[in-house]
């Protein structure tokens, strides 16, 4: 407890600091096999859901919307619990410019909703705060079709946001936080579900990430605000160069050490 309080201390320290340039990019990564997802999502689970209204091997696709704005859920290979939240069209990945659009459907809202699939795989309902939906950078993802990883977060990514979350404010850390490592700028978020858009928040709120939002990474972390339900927001820019490859993927646990320790 002491080095976590220690941690936020000189973390809180820094927010006071002149935030550093942004260090520099490489070209992005070719991802071989990065129509994987789509092909599945495309070829498989849609026309099953409109066929037949079987969604195999998709979880559930929800088209109420229409194709243009729905989702389908998708049981992930890696882990027990893992499930995946992705758009039934072809929007690659967080540096889609149509994400930014005022009337984009809300992902991020779509995929918490999805975490009782998580809860079903587990057997039991748990606590918000052990909860997170996440995504992936162009430099820490495997496939160009944008998918949010819902899941339980670790542990440790539990209790370092429990104790971030009383000194965030409703807009971005001046400077980031060290999280798994790795520097996460954050802001906290009321109500039950996200009412404001996380990819919004990231392109409005933080210098230079409307420019080169495929270099960033976000973490939508369940949590309590005063008491009551809300969210921490986190947000890292992918640096290579230091083996940060933008990937919040790293704060949940696919084995959700969380669920079994309750």
């Amino acid at each position: 407890m002491r080095r976590l309080t220690l941690s936020l201390a000189l973390g809180l320290i820094a927010c006071q600091a002149r935030p550093a340039p942004a260090p520099d990019l490489p070209p992005p990564p070719v991802h071989l096999h990065g129509q994987a997802l789509w092909g599945i999502v495309h070829g498989k689970c849609v026309p099953g859901e409109e066929a037949r209204h079987d969604p195999a091997p998709c979880t559930a696709v929800d088209l109420a919307e229409g194709e243009a704005r729905g989702v389908a859920v998708l049981k992930d290979l890696h882990g027990a619990e893992q499930y995946l939240v992705m758009p039934t069209i072809n929007i690659t990945g967080i540096e889609d410019a149509r994400l930014l659009n005022p009337d984009a459907p809300a992902y991020f809202a779509k995929a918490w909703a999805a975490r009782s699939y998580v809860e079903a795989k587990l057997g039991k309902t748990l606590p918000r705060e052990d909860m997170a939906v996440s995504v992936n950078s162009l430099y820490g993802r495997s496939q160009d079709l944008l998918h949010l990883h819902v899941d339980c977060l670790t542990p440790r990514a539990k209790a370092e946001i429990a104790a971030l979350t009383p000194h965030l404010a409703g807009t971005w850390s001046k400077t980031p936080v060290s999280l798994d490592g790795h520097p996460y700028f954050a802001l906290r978020l009321r109500g039950d579900a996200p009412r404001a858009d996380p990819f919004h928040l990231l392109a409005q709120g933080l210098p230079g990430a409307r420019a080169a939002m495929g270099a960033w990474t976000l973490v939508l972390a369940g949590a309590k605000v005063d008491g009551a339900p809300g969210f921490v927001l986190l947000a890292n820019r992918a640096d290579p160069a230091r083996f940060d490859f933008g990937s919040g993927e790293e704060l949940q646990d696919h084995d959700c050490a969380l669920a079994k320790a309750s």
